[in-house]
């Protein structure tokens, strides 16, 4: 490259910095949390550059919380032990047994990767359960699902804790039953209830896709929950996307400010949402 290029590149990047700004000053002292899953989980490049970006964040005075899924992790070492599972409406059936295998590969394999991932940026990040200091309790989602919970009561004291030593926690969506029992919780229901009870100022679910499009597949950049809503009950939002904006819109009632369900497969996703105009996915806002 030559240093004429060079000097572009450096002053881009400055402009760029300046321009961040605003956004700097908005969210700093914020509260976000983020859903980790997907394909960029399995990626060594793409882990990487979200720690990168999740220490960034941090050291900018942001409150990040990681909740993460890990249903590819689950499935491939079921089906090393030859275990099959059911689905009901998408949704894993999850016996006694296989409860304790989703928590192995949650709190441990996958949980701890991440972690491994934040510390090696320079971030200081320690990986927790919704069993640890009993902050998710749950019940039954539906008996013919077996260990699959809803969160009923959320203890989120710990995480406030953790926030105040500047310390990143990385929430494994294992849920605790009042008698005991381990539960399974969806990753993105897990995220909603967590961000809810710490009033987040954001919600970030990131996916394997550009966000909610419209009926002409279109990404639609902002909406409110009504318009969401609506694009549930015309068919609109169909599949895979009703429970991501349905939690969207259970996190605004609980009363985080604003949800965006973006990209997670492309590069630097969180900190554009955060920290430029143009912003990434599809933000639903409550009401003002």
């Amino acid at each position: 490259m030559k240093p004429r290029d060079m000097n572009r590149d450096w002053i881009a990047t400055a402009r760029t910095l300046s321009e961040a700004l605003p956004y700097l000053q908005r969210y700093d002292g914020a509260t976000v949390v983020i859903k980790f899953g997907g394909n960029a989980m399995g990626d060594a490049p793409a882990m990487e550059s979200f720690a990168r970006d999740i220490v960034l964040m941090r050291q900018v005075g942001v409150n990040p919380v990681i909740v993460h899924g890990g249903g590819p992790m689950i499935n491939e070492l079921l089906g090393k032990l030859g275990i099959e599972s059911d689905f009901v409406n998408g949704r894993r059936v999850t016996d006694a047994a296989t409860v304790e295998i989703v928590e192995m590969v949650l709190s441990g394999q996958v949980n701890k990767r991440i972690v491994q991932a934040i510390n090696s940026q320079g971030g200081r990040a320690v990986g927790v359960s919704g069993k640890d200091a009993s902050l998710m309790i749950c019940e039954g989602a539906d008996p013919s699902l077996g260990f699959v919970g809803t969160p009923v009561e959320m203890n989120p004291e710990y995480l406030r804790s953790l926030a105040k030593d500047e310390i990143i926690p990385v929430i494994a969506p294992i849920g605790m039953g009042r008698s005991g029992e381990t539960f399974n919780v969806n990753g993105d229901t897990a995220a909603g209830a967590i961000a809810a009870a710490l009033k987040a100022d954001r919600l970030l679910l990131l996916t394997d896709v550009a966000g909610v499009k419209d009926a002409g597949g279109t990404v639609v950049t902002e909406l409110s929950p009504e318009q969401a809503e609506a694009m549930i009950a015309d068919g609109t939002v169909a599949g895979g996307m009703i429970p991501k904006v349905e939690t969207a819109l259970a996190a605004i009632e609980g009363g985080v400010r604003a949800v965006v369900i973006l990209d997670g497969r492309a590069p630097n996703a969180c900190l554009l949402e955060l920290y430029t105009e143009h912003g990434a996915g599809s933000l639903i806002r409550a009401p003002r």
